[in-house]
């Protein structure tokens, strides 16, 4: 029984390397095809450059290219069986109806706002506890009123003054 185990680790460690050389192999392979698909395969780009030849055979390419361009173009109008002025009427009928749509919701949100809706603001008077508590006094003259607290400065400033009077 043990000399079965122990074949079976060495087969578990023989087989762990070949496996580790098949993935190390197959990673060279795949990074070897990328490379030579990347160097034959040409990226489609609006700019095209010539190959490098002598002056007239690059003309000659470009003026090729050039008139695939315009080839496959006219191939792509053809093929909307349609012309400027009917685009062009298409399109203003879709801003029609943008307009017919738009223009009544927004109205309607808008009379909804100012009429149906109820504005929260602040109570006016004292807060209740729990929403006037305070951990440390403001950096300014008057350290238990808040900026835009116009009462309480008022009250700070009249006590103020009946302190210093």
């Amino acid at each position: 029984p043990r000399q079965k185990k122990k074949r079976h680790c060495r087969f578990e460690a023989i087989n762990e390397t070949n496996m580790f050389a098949a993935r190390a192999a197959s990673r060279t392979t795949a990074m070897a095809t990328r490379r030579t698909a990347a160097a034959t395969t040409t990226k489609r780009s609006n700019q095209t450059v010539p190959r490098l030849a002598n002056l007239e055979e690059m003309k000659a390419e470009a003026v090729a290219q050039l008139r695939a361009r315009v080839r496959r173009q006219k191939e792509i109008m053809d093929a909307t069986g349609h012309s400027e002025a009917e685009e062009l009427a298409e399109m203003w009928k879709w801003i029609k109806i943008s307009f017919a749509v738009a223009t009544p919701v927004c109205v309607a949100s808008v009379i909804k706002d100012l009429t149906l809706i109820d504005h929260a603001h602040r109570p006016h008077g004292p807060l209740p506890d729990y929403m006037a508590i305070q951990t440390k006094e403001f950096p300014w003259e008057c350290e238990t009123c808040a900026l835009f607290d116009l009462e309480c400065w008022k009250k700070c400033r009249e006590e103020q003054a009946a302190e210093n009077a």
